[in-house]
């Protein structure tokens, strides 16, 4: 079974490895690549001040599970998984645009924590709180993506 950058996607990462663990044949592999520990940790922290002053609290919003090496490993062992390889590591990604477009993409569940009248506004802050971090000076927007990647054998 392979998944490519969906897993981060789901925040019930035990139901998730039952579900493959299920799926397996015993010695069956599971190799996948996913946001890991420090994904995109500019843009969650731009959206935590932008809801900060609006007195939200945009944890609530946050769509991603960004899981430590160490805690991916503790729960694919205990899912029935021999670890074969669990590596993280940051992978800067150049965006071909602005970071708008970024946000507009992937960023819609933290959208959606406003009115859809404040959405441009909401939007062009966390541009602005961003822009020192993630444009570099020949304006290339980098997203601080941080990887996960494993593959795991199912031995029970």
């Amino acid at each position: 079974m392979f998944s490519n950058a969906v897993l981060h996607w789901i925040k019930d990462a035990d139901a998730v490895l039952r579900g493959v663990h299920r799926a397996l044949r015993q010695g069956g592999r599971f190799v996948a690549e996913m946001g890991g520990a420090g994904c995109v940790d500019s843009i969650r922290a731009a959206f935590q001040t932008a809801f900060g002053r609006r007195g939200v609290d945009a944890a609530s919003l946050d769509p991603w599970y960004f899981p430590t090496a160490d805690d991916y490993r503790a729960r694919l062992e205990a899912h029935g998984f021999a670890v074969d390889l669990l590596t993280l590591f940051p992978r800067p990604t150049p965006f071909p645009s602005d970071v708008t477009s970024w946000l507009d993409i992937f960023a819609q569940p933290f959208l959606a924590g406003v009115a859809p009248g404040e959405r441009p506004a909401l939007r062009d802050e966390v541009r602005t709180l961003l822009e020192p971090r993630l444009r570099n000076a020949d304006d290339t927007w980098v997203v601080d993506y941080v990887r996960l990647r494993m593959a795991a054998t199912k031995r029970r």
